[in-house]
């Protein structure tokens, strides 16, 4: 008996029946997936750090990112950060997983007035200690992320800087060497108040060579993602400011 596939309950069965199909073999791939996205993930967080600490494999090229490769990375990590502070409240313990905190969540929980946790990260490269604070923020489209790394006068001795869904060309750009290279030697203190960094526009220093005036020059046409930047670090580094506090040189 053949099949009338003009009537319109074939229609709706072949629909359902494709849905089930399609969805189990989604479902089945994001299952099997899920451990390497989790690995990758995990990669990724180590080498953002990294990168704020200026472990990296960047070449002349001023526009090129370039990360310590996966293969390597641990290993990296596991040698130039040397400690992992988790704080929560007036505490502060020691965690190598602390990188693995969604700061997101805890930012979320601090809002609902829960307890939040706070992760610290803590790098030598050169003889020279650095302070790494990771940084969740608002853009023009979708959420910026990214960490800033500091020394113990409070000067900005790198940053990373990600996004969801920025504006390519534009608010994009906040990812680009060119625009992250221009907060190192930045401070976040203005006298001894912490102001953090702005991303002004017009302020008369394109090149970036005056580091005591907490700004640094705006990306052309990504206003809003730029004024999400800088709220995003300043209200990061009040956030961080009572353990900043601990290890300011003063």
């Amino acid at each position: 008996m053949a099949i009338d596939t003009d009537k319109n309950s074939y229609t709706v069965i072949f629909a359902a029946v494709m849905v089930v199909v399609v969805g189990s073999i989604l479902a089945f791939l994001a299952s099997y997936l899920r451990p390497t996205i989790v690995e990758n993930e995990r990669f990724e967080k180590q080498q953002n750090i990294l990168y704020a600490i200026g472990v990296n494999e960047n070449g002349d090229d001023v526009g090129a990112v370039n990360f310590i490769p996966t293969d390597a990375v641990e290993a990296e990590f596991s040698k130039y950060i040397t400690e992992q502070l988790i704080i929560e409240g007036d505490k502060i313990t020691e965690n190598k997983e602390a990188y693995l905190i969604d700061l997101k969540k805890q930012l979320a929980a601090k809002k609902k007035g829960e307890s939040f946790k706070l992760p610290v990260f803590i790098g030598e490269k050169d003889n020279k200690k650095f302070y790494v604070i990771p940084m969740y923020g608002k853009g023009l489209w979708d959420a910026i992320w990214g960490f800033v790394a500091l020394d113990d006068t409070m000067t900005v001795q790198g940053v990373y800087f990600d996004h969801k869904g920025e504006t390519p060309g534009l608010g994009a750009n906040i990812k680009m060497r060119y625009f992250m290279d221009d907060f190192y030697g930045e401070t976040i203190l203005k006298g001894t108040q912490y102001a953090g960094i702005a991303v002004a526009k017009g302020n008369n220093d394109p090149l970036n060579k005056t580091k005591d005036d907490n700004e640094v020059d705006a990306l052309a046409g990504a206003t809003i993602t730029g004024n999400g930047v800088a709220a995003m670090i300043k209200e990061s580094v009040n956030l961080y400011k009572p353990y900043l506090e601990t290890i300011r040189v003063k």
